[in-house]
């Protein structure tokens, strides 16, 4: 590693040695003596920031302003105006004539992050700046220049933003004339444990408490784990476990409880190489699990009573048929369940399904054949509601594995630590 990538490792306080880091970090040094657009690509939480602050530092701008503009976090009706200034009386509220931030930063350095957020508007008015350094304030006609070095970044797929008309294909190759990728963290196994050490000291120092230390199990764990908030993620994990763990040396079975392996999280995925989407977290998923479950349950119901009404008496039900038929008949009207015959449900009150005037019908033919053509109000004894359903479900996967949490929490496709949670919500502990 050469001596000048060292050094700006040292000064920026960047842990690693992967060989996309470090290439990253070599190109930010290479491109900063010229004026040239960089366009840094990565997914949130990888350290974007860093690469703007290095080629600025490194620049011959290094002493002009260096100023940050977070493009998604300004509201769109006022991003023309921070940006490039207004007039007074440009619109309502317009009291007084403002600089924008590239009147400001003249001779120095723009950092546009989350630049894939620009309004379509915003993004014709950048372009001109970057073709001919001019640019005019909102609310006035009098062109004004400007000698702005513009360093973007982005964790949008930049391709099908372009595709789906969310922005100019002429800017993106504009921003785009040095494109710098940032490296995920699950991608820099090696490094991971090497910046929760880093972190462990800096939040030792900070909270005045002894330094946390992993156990080997927890190291391998840790670098295994995928990290879908990256560094940002890996970072907030240490300080929180700096300042609630009596315990200095981190177990395994600890960690898990922080980050669950088998944890699914939505991930931010950068441009070139997007991946699908896991849009389902585990407690979305316990929900359509039960969704599903009680519309199979009904189709199961409608099917049974089908054929019964088509072949069979109440007399010849099996243990199972005979609870799914107590689920939508109550027991004063299963007597009327003979062959040939239908029940025809009227309710007058449909916020309360209760089972009123049966009527009977009793021609076999006319009965099947009219079947799908009735609806059938269905009452059910036991609670729709999802909050129960919820509950009886974890306590009988905790009843089919004998109490293990870690097998209950696969069987409900769900992580330890809700499943801890909901434990403690409904009141289950042993």
């Amino acid at each position: 590693m050469s001596n000048e990538l060292q050094n700006i490792k040292n000064r920026f306080g960047i842990i690693g040695n992967f060989p996309a880091l470090n290439r990253a970090l070599e190109k930010s040094i290479q491109v900063a003596p010229t004026d040239i657009s960089v366009l840094v690509i990565g997914e949130s939480g990888v350290g974007k920031e860093f690469i703007p602050k290095i080629i600025h530092s490194e620049s011959k701008r290094k002493h002009q302003p260096y100023i940050v503009v977070n493009c998604g976090a300004i509201p769109e009706g006022t991003i023309d105006s921070e940006l490039f200034g207004h007039e007074k009386g440009a619109f309502t509220g317009a009291t007084t004539t403002r600089k924008g931030y590239f009147e400001v930063a003249d001779g120095g350095t723009i950092f546009l992050d989350e630049v894939g957020e620009l309004p379509l508007q915003t993004q014709v008015r950048l372009l001109r700046v970057l073709e001919s350094g001019e640019f005019m304030k909102v609310g006035s006609s009098q062109v004004q220049k400007t000698n702005v070095r513009i360093v973007a970044a982005t964790n949008v797929n930049m391709m099908k933003a372009i595709h789906d008309g969310r922005f100019r294909e002429d800017l993106f190759y504009r921003l785009n004339t040095v494109q710098i990728d940032m490296p995920a963290l699950r991608e820099r196994k090696g490094d991971i444990h090497l910046l929760f050490r880093k972190f462990a000291i800096d939040f030792a120092e900070k909270y005045r408490m002894p330094e946390l230390e992993l156990e080997p199990s927890a190291v391998h764990y840790i670098e295994n784990y995928t990290f879908p908030g990256n560094v940002r993620q890996l970072r907030n994990l240490v300080e929180q476990m700096t300042v609630v763990e009596r315990n200095r040396h981190v177990t395994v079975e600890k960690l898990a409880e922080y980050i669950p392996m088998e944890t699914h999280l939505p991930m931010v995925v950068n441009a070139p190489n997007n991946q699908k989407q896991n849009d389902f977290g585990s407690e979305r998923e316990i929900m359509y699990k039960i969704l599903f479950d009680m519309r199979n349950d009904i189709n199961d119901l409608k099917s049974l009573t089908s054929e019964l009404i088509k072949n069979r008496g109440n007399s010849d039900l099996s243990n199972h048929e005979k609870n799914l038929i107590n689920r939508i008949y109550t027991p004063e009207t299963q007597q009327n369940i003979t062959p040939g015959s239908l029940l025809y449900f009227e309710n007058s009150n449909n916020n309360a399904p209760v089972v009123q005037n049966p009527t009977i019908i009793s021609s076999p033919e006319e009965s099947y054949e009219d079947f799908e053509d009735i609806e059938i109000e269905e009452n059910r004894p036991e609670s729709l509601s999802l909050q129960n359903n919820e509950k009886d479900l974890i306590i009988k996967a905790l009843e089919k594995h004998k109490g293990r949490r870690n097998k209950a929490a696969d069987e409900l496709g769900i992580s330890q630590r809700t499943l801890y949670r909901k434990i403690k919500q409904y009141n289950l502990e042993e």
